[in-house]
């Protein structure tokens, strides 16, 4: 392959990973928090339809605090550490996802 086509090629991966929806933001950053991956597809998808941009900016700093493996951390442990965010949307809406998913 010549240099040319291999700019071009990575130029469009790089494209494609900056497209990440805040879904898939928000569940990667569960996960890195320590929730396992069923449990945060499910809280990422109630979550962004319930809170705006900022606040799930906010919550995405707490999987950046500490990276756990999938699955260590429960829901309740993390909905503690969502009330050091000091947003009681933000609170409600982890909780009450957290426990609907949790359900199903």
């Amino acid at each position: 392959m010549n240099a040319p086509r291999i700019i071009v090629m990575m130029t469009a991966l790089l494209a494609l990973a900056a497209c990440a929806t805040p879904e898939t933001r928000v569940r990667n950053g569960l996960i890195s928090a320590g929730l396992s991956a069923p449990i945060s597809a499910c809280m990422a998808d109630r979550m962004v339809d319930r809170l705006s941009l900022g606040q799930l900016s906010k919550l995405n700093g707490l999987g950046k605090l500490r990276k756990h493996k999938a699955g260590d951390v429960t829901i309740n442990e993390f909905v503690k550490q969502t009330r050091a965010l000091q947003d009681p949307e933000i609170v409600g809406v982890v909780t009450s996802s957290g426990v609907v998913c949790a359900v199903k």
